[in-house]
């Protein structure tokens, strides 16, 4: 690299040097096929993003895993994921976010449902 040329340009100078040892319809043809390649990402990416958001809008449950632009290494384990414990709170008890509050969580109301 002593000639200070950035690698995206020494990529592109191969690239260039091997189709031009091909007959010019063979340019033309890989040139064509490598413009498709990056059109149907992103078609693909489009129709992907797209489909999330009517989901989402419906109301549709979206696994983790599926959500757009998200996902954990946890997601893929299957059947190898660590089980969640059950609450400390009660066996059909679901947490909730002011669960994690302690001393900042609105205090519960004790009484017999009556208002």
């Amino acid at each position: 690299m002593a000639t200070g040329m950035p690698l995206a340009s020494v990529k592109g100078e191969i690239f260039e040097a091997v189709l031009h040892f091909l007959p010019d319809w063979v340019q033309i043809t890989v040139l064509a096929l490598v413009v498709l390649a990056v059109v149907a990402s992103w078609v693909i990416k489009l129709k992907r993003k797209l489909a999330y958001r009517r989901a989402v809008r419906q109301g549709v449950p979206v696994h983790v895993a599926a959500q757009y632009g998200q996902g954990r290494g946890a997601d893929y384990l299957g059947a190898y994921a660590p089980q969640q414990a059950p609450p400390a709170g009660g066996a059909g008890r679901q947490e909730s976010g002011a669960d994690f509050l302690g001393a900042y969580a609105p205090q519960q109301r004790q009484g017999n449902g009556s208002a």
